[in-house]
């Protein structure tokens, strides 16, 4: 393919991935990868400071991102027999810092899994054993992965089975146990086996589809341990304004919520088997993204979510927000994002409200909403209740640098790139 094209397109198509159901289709062959990077400062004059209420909630992130992420890897075909198998490697490390220097940070291993491919007896599906990333589309703006299945398992992937395609998935997660030092028997574990049952790319009208996703959890740890579960469906309508449109809906009991799990928002993985079933999890959200004109484009999103349980009570966390994209030329864009948050208060307090706006002119490899690399300069604005002031000090990375104020601004550059 010629590179200038392949430059081109290859942006569009990661960001396509990353934004539908299937995520879990496996990765294209080639070096392949993701990171984000950045400094800035603050009206507190220190570290760069960034805008949000923590807990069971995700920041706007445009200009409001203060730690530094990257993963890279690399797929390669293994192996293709005569009748046409093949069998796919995949593997990646990822590194994260909650500062903006990578530096201290961890190099991980994010992925390592086989795929056989093109078998005759799977009509049309795949086969794969390993550690992967799989279904984990995202509210873009929110960087919210409002369904992840990450794991290290096995599974068979998008066997078609009537209009749709079917795809079931076992894996094993938080495998680990405590040990008692005195007798070496093991007193608990965290772990639990996780099975994920996915239908997709059902036809229901013209140019929409829906997605159903159900994650069954068994929990390992005896009397102390509980088993959990979430069902998520999703409707994702194509061809809005140039863009789509995903409507979904979701419920979790117990470890199903994903809370105590590898990050808050991650329901379909497993959370703490520690919960019970008391403890549920309820999101409804609509997410957009329109391209009306290749110089404008927008993301908008509505979402809310309730997380109730018998002992810490009933909390609702309400967003809404927009970020507008306007490209002056082929190379330079003017963002911006509005987002405003609402926590309700499980003891019957005041709710916590935050809303940040954030300017970024952008240097960017074109016009559309989704191309990349972004060179960014940003100027971001926070304003916050006085209920709100405890969590934002407390889930700022600067930490409490706003000590009692309810405003602040923060500035910087940052890049972000996948390829």
């Amino acid at each position: 393919m010629n590179r200038t094209i392949l430059l081109k397109t290859l942006p569009a198509a990661v960001a396509l991935a990353l934004a539908c159901g299937l995520a879990h289709a496996g990765d294209e062959e080639g070096f392949h990868g993701y990171f984000r990077a950045g400094a800035g400062s603050s009206s507190t004059h220190g570290p760069q400071s960034c805008f949000g209420l923590g807990g069971n909630t995700m920041k706007y992130r445009l200009g409001n991102e203060c730690d530094a992420y990257g993963e890279f890897g690399y797929t390669k075909e293994l192996v293709k027999t005569d009748d046409g198998a093949s069998f796919v490697g995949t593997i990646w490390a990822d590194a994260f810092s909650p500062q903006s220097d990578f530096g201290g940070s961890k190099l991980e291993l994010a992925k390592a899994y086989i795929e056989a491919k093109n078998l005759d007896f799977l009509n049309g599906g795949t086969a794969w054993v390993g550690k992967r990333y799989y279904f984990r589309p995202d509210i873009h703006m929110l960087d919210l992965q409002y369904i992840n299945l990450n794991g290290t398992g096995a599974g068979l992937d998008q066997i078609k089975a009537g209009p749709g395609k079917f795809s079931y998935a076992f894996f094993k997660d938080n495998d680990a146990t405590t040990i008692d030092p005195a007798t070496g028997a093991v007193t608990t574990t965290t772990a639990a086996i996780r099975q994920n049952f996915i239908y997709e790319s059902l036809p229901v009208n013209p140019q929409g589809t829906l997605d159903a996703a159900l994650s069954v959890i068994s929990a390992q740890g005896g009397d102390n341990s509980h088993n959990g579960w979430q069902l998520s469906v999703f409707h994702k309508q194509d061809k809005v304004l140039g863009g789509a449109n995903t409507l979904g809906l979701q419920y979790g009991v117990g470890p199903g919520t994903g809370v105590g799990g590898p990050c808050c928002d991650r329901i379909g993985s497993s959370g703490s088997t520690a919960l019970g079933s008391d403890v549920t999890r309820l999101r409804v959200f609509d997410d957009v993204v329109i391209q009306p004109t290749k110089q404008f484009s927008m993301e908008f999103v509505a979402l809310m979510q309730r997380d109730k349980s018998d002992a810490g009570g009933s909390s609702t966390w309400t967003t809404l927000g927009v970020r507008p994209v306007y490209a002056l030329t082929n190379h330079f864009k003017l963002q911006m994002e509005l987002g405003t948050d609402r926590v309700t208060s499980p003891t019957g307090g005041a709710p916590q409200r935050l809303t940040k706006i954030t300017f970024a002119p952008t240097i960017s490899a074109g016009q559309g909403y989704w191309a990349r690399p972004e060179l960014r300069a940003f100027v971001t604005y926070g304003k916050w209740n006085d209920a709100a002031t405890a969590s934002v000090n407390a889930s700022n990375n600067s930490g409490p640098v706003y000590g009692t104020a309810t405003n602040g601004t923060s500035v910087g550059v940052q890049v972000e790139s996948w390829f």
